[in-house]
């Protein structure tokens, strides 16, 4: 019998336009926990590509990483670039 060979799921490979960002981060948001959010917002930078999004929030690729990763603390100014670079808006409804 052959073994079955299996990877880890990344669903930033399953982001592919703009609305599935969108949704993807509304969800996110819903759950009310800052540290998913933030995982959301990594993810969804991976998706779009770290590059392109820190360009568009005018913040270094490195700080992207760094302020995104797990157990990073990024500040809520970083959030919102970052944010609106990925095509959203954050509101308070």
């Amino acid at each position: 019998m052959m073994a079955l060979e299996t990877r880890p799921f990344d669903i930033a490979e399953h982001l592919e336009t703009e609305e599935d960002i969108r949704e993807f981060l509304k969800a996110a948001a819903e759950d009310g926990s800052p540290d998913v959010f933030i995982h959301a917002l990594n993810t969804a930078a991976r998706a779009m590509g770290m590059t392109e999004v820190a360009k568009k929030a005018g913040v270094t690729r490195a700080s992207l990483y760094k302020s995104l990763a797990e157990g990073g603390n990024p500040r809520f100014d970083t959030i919102v670039k970052v944010t609106e670079a990925l095509g959203c808006k954050l509101k308070v409804a």
